[in-house]
């Protein structure tokens, strides 16, 4: 493996340390070697923390070795003030002779200013190591700046014969289709994720709380498609365990284009990721609009024999693994 990729994979796997929790900034990962040592790496703090440069370099014990030292990260360090100063202006003042980028960086504050400014400095730049695998890694930040929209990611579950609700129910809660080993994994994903959203049928149907109680993290921020505002307050999404935004018929036209029309929403809102768990209306929605990035379907045993129908739709399958009696794919949008 070429020394360069070697650092930069590290970059990526620490990086991911930073899921769930870094949004609206991206989950970075830094790394600084001298005389093929890490002497110090880090990744990007939950927002409004430093950086992942910045916890890099301060994580170097002997700072008189960073004038020696080449530094890797998976995306251009920023170059502009925000919440904190700028990583360009840190590398520069440290005097890193080397620096060794996974990817450009699209945001319209950065995109290749900060390249410029360490060039400018006399630092030695290399650009696009490891390129794919970072563009990957940081799917959900490129997602939003480039195409002006959360990374959206369709969930659900389906019987054997391919239903993912009943056609009639007894009680006001979710009818399990998958195991509890199942359910786990998807209390993982909230917490990967900003936001999470439903329509109104499945409020009604289910009375869910849309939280992690399976998981330790944080809870995504829940979204409800409810156009007339008939949902009362005493539904479990209205509790304080999380922020509930409600998208009614005042903040867009339910009538055409309603998934375009949520992601714009979203967008203002600065959602980057957000996972899609409503009901096959919903779901097929934003299928039949093609908008989204990822489907993920669980495929238990039960048989309903007659109900709702799982959404329709084509992608590429990049996976599957079994989960006890579970089968889980997931695809991707191609």
């Amino acid at each position: 493996m070429k020394i360069h990729e070697k650092y930069l994979k590290r970059c990526i796997e620490i990086a991911k340390n930073g899921l769930g929790i870094t949004a609206p900034n991206p989950m970075v990962g830094c790394v600084i070697v001298y005389e093929n040592n890490i002497i110090g790496e880090g990744f990007t703090s939950a927002y409004g923390g430093n950086h992942a440069e910045v916890n890099a370099i301060e994580a170097v014990t002997d700072k008189s070795l960073l004038s020696k030292a080449t530094l890797y990260v998976t995306l251009e360090p920023c170059s502009h003030f925000g919440k904190t100063p700028p990583c360009s202006d840190l590398i520069i003042k440290h005097k890193i002779p080397q620096v060794i980028i996974g990817a450009t960086d699209t945001h319209s504050q950065v995109a290749g200013k900060g390249i410029e400014k360490l060039k400018a400095s006399g630092c030695q730049v290399t650009v696009g190591v490891l390129e794919n695998e970072c563009k990957e890694h940081h799917k959900r930040f490129f997602t939003f700046h480039n195409k002006k929209r959360p990374y959206i990611i369709l969930k659900w579950a389906q019987t054997e014969d391919g239903f993912i609700a009943p056609e009639t129910r007894n009680e006001q809660k979710p009818v399990w289709i998958t195991n509890e080993y199942s359910r786990q994994l998807v209390h993982k994903w909230r917490t990967e994720e900003q936001a999470i959203l439903v329509g109104t049928k499945t409020v009604l149907d289910d009375n869910p709380s849309l939280t992690v109680r399976d998981w330790t993290g944080k809870n995504p921020t829940r979204v409800v498609l409810d156009k007339t505002n008939k949902l009362s307050k005493e539904y479990q999404i209205f509790n304080n365990e999380a922020k509930t935004l409600i998208i009614t018929e005042n903040e867009i036209d339910f009538s055409s284009n309603l998934a375009n029309q949520i992601c714009s929403y979203l967008h203002k809102k600065d959602i980057q990721s957000i996972i899609i768990e409503g009901g096959r209306q919903t779901l097929q929605t934003f299928i039949d609009e093609n908008l989204w990035d990822e489907v993920r379907v669980f495929k238990g045993k039960s048989i309903f024999n007659k109900g709702v129908k799982a959404p329709k739709f084509k992608g590429k399958q990049i996976q599957e693994v079994s989960i006890l009696e579970d089968i889980l794919q997931i695809y991707s949008n191609q």
